[in-house]
C-alpha cells in the first residue's frame, strides 16, 4: 500500500513533465503537422522598424507612442522625423476600434511575450538592406503615373489586395487579415480573405517549373522538416511588388523566398521568411511574425470595381475621341 502514494506522484511529475515540455503540433491523416484552420496576422508591427524603436524588442512607452501616433502614422510614424516623446500616453485599448473598414488589432505583434518593433529581424537595425538597384527598383515601381492603363495600382485593379496580404511572404494589412489553410499529401493552399488570392504550394518536391514560367506570385513548392512546414518560392513576375506598413520591396527575376511555418502552440504558428536576392539587397534578410487562430468565416472581398471601371474609363475616352474627331471632320467640311 506504501507504494501506491510513491506511484502516484511519480505519475504525477511525468505529467508535469509533459505539460513543460516542447509543443508538439497536432498531424493530419497523413502524418504531416497540421495547419489548418483560419488564422490572422493583424497588428500594429511593421515590416521594417520605425526610428521611434531602439532594438527589436520595444517598451511599454515606444508602444505607447506608436499606437499614440497611429493615426498619423503616414506621416511622423514611418518618415524620420522623431516623435514628439512628450506625448501623453493613450488610453488602453482592450479592443481595436472599427472604423468604416478598419479592424486592426492595434498593438505590437508579440513572440515569446515580447512586443516585436520590426517583423525583420535580420539585419540588426530592422530596415531592408536595398542595393542601388534595388531601391531603384523599388522606387520605379511605386512610382503612379496614371498615364495609362498599365501605370494603374494592382489594387485598384482588384489584382493584388491592399498592402500586399497575399505577398508571399504575407504582410500584415489594416483589413481583411483573415487567411484559411487547407492541406491535403500532395498541397498545401493558403487563402486569402482580402481579394481571395489563393496559393497553391507543391508539396514533396524541391523543382521548380522553367524560368520562362513565371506565375502571378511565383512557383511554390513546400515539404515538412520535422513539425515545420517550408515552403520555397523563386519564379517571380519581373519586378513583383510587396507593399507593406513601413515600406515594401521587389524582387529581382532571381530572387527566392524561403517561409518556414512552425506551430509553437494551440492557437499560434510563428510565421518566419527570408529573402535571398543579390541584385536588390546586399545580403539575405529574415523576418518574423506570429499568426494568431482567428474567428470564421472567411468572407467574401468582393473587389470588382477596378476590373469594371477601367474598361468603362478606357470606353469613355475613346468615345470622347471619336466624337472629337467628327466635330472637327463636320468643321473641315464647312466651305
Amino acid at each position: 500500500m506504501r507504494r501506491l502514494p510513491c506511484l502516484i506522484a511519480a505519475l504525477a511529475l511525468v505529467a508535469s513533465a509533459a505539460e513543460a515540455g516542447p509543443y508538439r503540433a497536432p498531424r493530419t491523416r497523413s502524418g504531416a503537422p497540421d495547419f489548418e484552420g483560419i488564422w490572422t496576422n493583424s497588428s500594429l508591427t511593421f515590416l521594417q522598424r520605425p526610428p521611434i524603436f531602439k532594438s527589436l524588442i520595444a517598451t511599454d512607452k515606444e508602444e505607447a507612442m506608436m499606437l499614440a501616433g497611429f493615426k498619423q502614422f503616414a506621416g511622423s510614424i514611418i518618415s524620420n522625423a522623431p516623435v514628439d516623446p512628450n506625448l501623453p500616453a493613450p488610453p488602453v485599448v482592450k479592443e481595436a476600434p472599427q472604423t468604416d473598414f478598419l479592424e486592426m488589432d492595434l498593438h505590437l505583434a508579440r513572440i515569446d511575450g515580447q512586443p516585436r518593433s520590426s517583423w525583420i529581424v535580420e539585419p540588426a537595425d530592422g530596415r531592408l538592406p536595398f542595393t542601388d538597384v534595388g531601391k531603384k527598383a523599388r522606387a520605379a515601381a511605386v512610382k503612379e503615373t496614371f498615364d495609362g492603363p498599365e501605370g494603374r495600382p494592382t489594387e485598384e485593379r482588384c489584382l493584388q489586395g491592399i498592402g500586399s496580404p497575399e505577398g508571399p511572404p504575407m504582410m500584415n494589412t489594416g483589413f481583411n487579415a483573415h487567411y484559411q489553410i487547407v492541406q491535403t499529401r500532395d498541397y498545401v493552399v493558403i487563402s486569402s480573405e482580402m481579394n481571395h488570392d489563393a496559393r497553391i504550394i507543391r508539396m514533396g518536391q524541391r523543382t521548380h517549373l522553367p524560368p520562362s514560367v513565371r506565375p502571378w506570385m511565383g512557383d511554390s513548392v513546400g515539404w515538412y522538416e520535422g513539425d515545420t512546414l517550408v515552403v520555397e518560392t523563386t519564379n517571380f513576375p519581373k519586378d513583383f511588388g510587396v507593399a507593406s506598413l513601413g515600406g515594401g520591396f521587389n524582387y529581382s527575376p532571381q530572387g527566392k523566398l524561403t517561409e518556414r511555418f512552425t506551430r509553437t502552440a494551440q492557437d499560434r504558428i510563428l510565421y518566419e521568411f527570408s529573402v535571398d536576392d543579390p541584385a536588390y539587397f546586399k545580403q539575405p534578410w529574415r523576418a518574423e511574425m506570429p499568426m494568431r487562430t482567428a474567428k470564421g468565416p472567411i468572407y467574401e472581398y468582393a473587389c470588382h470595381e477596378g476590373n469594371y471601371s477601367l474598361p468603362n474609363i478606357l470606353a469613355g475616352a475613346r468615345a470622347q475621341e471619336r466624337a472629337a474627331a467628327a466635330e472637327a471632320a463636320h468643321l473641315a467640311a464647312i466651305p
